[in-house]
């Protein structure tokens, strides 16, 4: 590993826009402008961004494919003095988005690392979505299907704050059926598409009534908004008992169903479980 103190590259991550071409700091328009290059994950869109605002700055294509070897070369460029930037299609690079074997080879080889913030979809989506919470966490994108898929919708059940991830938009609809199926279909959620563009829309209900609404998919870049439980911190301390589920069904005149969602609610668990044992409780 080099001395630190003798490498005088630097790679910069950059936030560029997620849509407007307005969203991007002074700051970030400087250091791709002083940068000898800008890594680029699609040289065409970055060069919309750059022409907009005057940056001249060579181009040069970095995505997920990038061999190995490319990596070593460019952190040889970066041991040499070279200033990089990294940008990519949109928003925040390395979420979601390739960069991070860079970032981890450069921290090896003791250069210097900077992140020049703006631009981020999931956080864009979160604060428009009307469903902020004190914690959340960000998921990607789900598992096409499998054992993977149910682990990953295994793991946003148990989530205790809002939950973001991206949706391509011709799979939107079964995402939402499935999330409504481990969530239960009441949970509130919000589908926020094209954000910060011409075309925005952000579509708020229950996971059912979205599921609904986007049954045929859409159009557009998706960011799926999940809202957190329910759950009072008295009821995460003790497991719901039975009598409590009866009490649901017989004195306040739930059906199977809502009595299912609520108990998938306070406890976290999947919807499947949870009207399996409200099931059995009501005598079926």
């Amino acid at each position: 590993m080099s001395d630190p103190g003798t490498t005088r590259g630097k790679l910069s991550i950059v936030a560029t826009p997620i849509g407007n071409l307005e969203d991007i700091t002074l700051r970030a328009l400087r250091v791709m402008r002083e940068a000898d290059v800008i890594l680029a994950e699609d040289t065409r869109r970055t060069s919309v961004l750059c022409r907009h605002h005057g940056v001249g700055t060579p181009l040069r294509s970095f995505h997920a494919h990038t061999p190995a070897a490319r990596i070593e070369a460019l952190v040889e460029e970066l041991r040499g003095g070279a200033k990089l930037a990294l940008v990519s299609d949109a928003g925040t690079p390395l979420v979601s988005d390739p960069g991070a074997e860079l970032v981890r080879a450069c921290a090896e080889a003791g250069i210097t690392v900077e992140a020049i913030p703006g631009p981020s979809a999931p956080i864009a989506a979160l604060v428009a979505s009307g469903l902020a919470a004190p914690s959340f966490e960000f998921v990607g994108f789900l598992p096409r299907g499998g054992g993977r898929r149910q682990r990953a919708l295994a793991g946003i059940a148990k989530a205790r704050g809002a939950v973001m991830l991206f949706e391509a938009p011709n799979r939107i609809g079964a995402t939402l059926r499935d999330l409504a199926g481990v969530l239960g279909g009441t949970r509130q959620a919000a589908v926020c598409r094209e954000l910060t563009k011409l075309h925005e829309e952000i579509a708020r209900g229950s996971l059912d009534a979205l599921a609904e609404k986007f049954a045929e998919g859409t159009l557009g870049e998706i960011t799926l908004v999940v809202a957190a439980p329910d759950v009072a911190p008295e009821d995460e301390k003790e497991p719901v008992d039975d009598e409590t589920v009866r009490a649901w069904l017989d004195d306040e005149g739930l059906g199977t169903r809502e009595a299912a969602d609520r108990l998938a609610e306070r406890e976290g668990i999947p919807r499947k479980d949870a009207y399996k044992r409200v099931l059995g409780l009501a005598g079926r």
